[in-house]
């Protein structure tokens, strides 16, 4: 028990290190302290070359659009009475301020609007939060509890909320969810509820770990519109972000299906 609990830990410290070194625009800093160092004229000239290609690529706005675009799950349409006994509401939308240990919603916090909706709308019948800490120190802050308490600020009935605090990644929230729905006894398939890009790599962990879902992506992180051709070409900061956003999902399902957990 305790070599698996170390295991755990061991791949989300890996995990966290792994994907710091996908990052384009981590790479572009180191590309530019190696042009500032070198001192041969002739490698000097191929590394600024080199580097000013790798930021024309991964600033480029349009190429990663594309991918994103093919990668997120498409929006779903619910057919007339489709019900699920539960939706299973993926955390990673709430940071905290150490001090006051007050919670605050993030950039993917549809997750939480569209369960709620969900409810409201009868579609779901309960909601699990899966999610405690993304830390590696900080345990004491666990979002599944605070999520917990604004559902039903929002008129979620207790009963109707399943708690999960422990997770610290998507191959744990798959484990500890399947222990808590077979400790409950809730029939699947489940509505699972995570943002349209993350919702490839969760849908395979979560069938990996035994539960049969239906996908409800939400938090959509790029939109299928044309293109302007200005806008297209012209390098952005944005990209940079979404290139990690992207590289996160497609390494981490790889990684993920090396390690027979997807």
């Amino acid at each position: 028990m305790q070599t698996e609990f170390y295991l755990h830990v061991m791949f989300f410290v890996v995990s966290k290190m792994l994907y710091f070194l996908l990052s384009p625009f981590n790479w572009l800093l180191v590309l530019v302290l190696i042009c500032f160092f070198v001192k041969d004229a002739k490698r000097k000239k191929r590394w600024i070359i080199f580097t000013c290609s790798w930021f024309l690529l991964f600033s480029n706005p349009y190429i990663i659009h594309k991918l994103m675009v093919q990668w997120q799950a498409k929006q779903k349409t619910f057919q007339q009475n489709e019900q699920y006994n539960v939706g299973i509401l993926l955390s990673g939308f709430v940071g905290f301020e150490f001090n006051s240990k007050q919670g605050y919603y993030g950039a993917a916090a549809d997750r939480f609007i569209q369960a709620v909706r969900l409810y409201k709308l009868g579609h779901i019948k309960k909601i699990l939060i899966t999610g405690g800490s993304g830390s590696v120190k900080r345990q004491e802050y666990k979002e599944a509890d605070f999520v917990t308490a604004q559902l039903q600020d929002m008129g979620v009935a207790k009963q109707d909320i399943l708690t999960e605090n422990q997770s610290r990644n998507t191959y744990e929230n798959a484990v500890f969810s399947k222990k808590l729905l077979d400790s409950t006894h809730e029939k699947g398939p489940y509505l699972l509820i995570t943002s349209a890009i993350h919702m490839k790599r969760s849908q395979q962990v979560f069938t990996k770990a035994g539960l049969t879902t239906v996908a409800y992506p939400c938090n959509f992180n790029v939109i299928d519109n044309p293109q302007e051709f200005i806008s297209s070409i012209t390098p952005s900061q944005t990209a940079f972000t979404n290139w990690d956003i992207y590289l996160k999902e497609v390494v981490g399902l790889l990684v993920y299906k090396l390690t027979g957990k997807a």
